[in-house]
């Protein structure tokens, strides 16, 4: 048995947490790979620092293309050789004409929700515009899908299984820059970063819409650290590369912002 009480520890999403090493002590027992249901970064990033600590687990988080929020975690034995095709996943077109009213997000997983299904079974959707979207969803949703997902808003669509390879991933936009900091605050780099003044991100901590590796920081004097990486709800991420101190002793940190 693992030790649950020791690992559930000062973790956020200690529900999730639990359903996760409950899976673990299945895999333990049967050696077979099980896996969860699609999990938002935050879970799978204390998923994994739990799951560090343990020798005989290995995990494999995939969501069906490198730059997926939403994954699924697959756990087995260290034992076992483990490849991230063995976690189940599909992906769907929802083709519709959307020409004269572009859908959102929101309106594809609206449509999703309605027919009856869960979040927990969805993964990422990518908005195609006036084509439609693409999605990551449980394989066993498929057939339901294409049966019952036929209309998104007052738009007919089609839903049909598609392979991985015909998924329309576009690469994320992203910025390099570097600046130079007395310290390394969470608010002064944070703000350099995201092009904003340091009091609007102060705000931004306190309220809650900052995260730093996936975990919300609500001090603005957090320090950083070289590989972190801040997470600003509705306005992207930024990755905190190589810290050099120069010869005023201030920090240079080098910084790439993910748009």
């Amino acid at each position: 048995m693992l030790p649950r009480e020791e690992l559930l520890k000062r973790v956020e999403n200690r529900e999730t947490v639990a359903r996760a090493i409950d899976l673990a002590e299945q895999a333990i027992k049967t050696w077979e790979v099980v896996e969860t249901d699609f999990l938002s970064p935050p879970e799978i990033a204390e998923i994994q620092g739990v799951f560090g600590r343990l020798s005989d687990v290995e995990i494999i988080a995939t969501g069906g293309y490198p730059q997926a929020e939403r994954q699924r975690l697959g756990i087995c034995r260290s034992e076992l050789p483990f490849e991230p095709s063995q976690v189940p996943l599909a992906a769907i077109q929802i083709a519709g004409n959307f020409l004269f009213d572009p859908p959102t997000h929101r309106d594809f997983l609206g449509a999703m929700l309605g027919c009856g299904i869960v979040r927990d079974k969805t993964g990422d959707i990518i908005v195609l515009g006036e084509q439609g979207a693409q999605a990551i969803v449980a394989p066993e949703l498929v057939e339901f899908l294409e049966t019952n997902l036929t209309q998104v808003r007052s738009v007919p669509v089609k839903t049909r299984r598609i392979d991985f390879s015909e998924l329309k991933i576009r690469e994320p936009k992203k910025k390099e820059l570097v600046t130079t900091e007395a310290s390394l605050r969470l608010d002064a780099i944070a703000s350099a970063g995201f092009g904003m003044s340091r009091s609007k991100m102060v705000d931004l901590i306190s309220s809650g819409d900052v995260r730093v590796n996936w975990k919300e920081i609500g001090q603005s004097a957090h320090a950083l650290k070289a590989g972190d990486l801040v997470a600003i709800r509705g306005k992207g991420r930024l990755e905190i590369g190589e810290v050099t101190i120069t010869k005023k002793e201030r920090y240079r940190i080098n910084l790439t912002r993910y748009i």
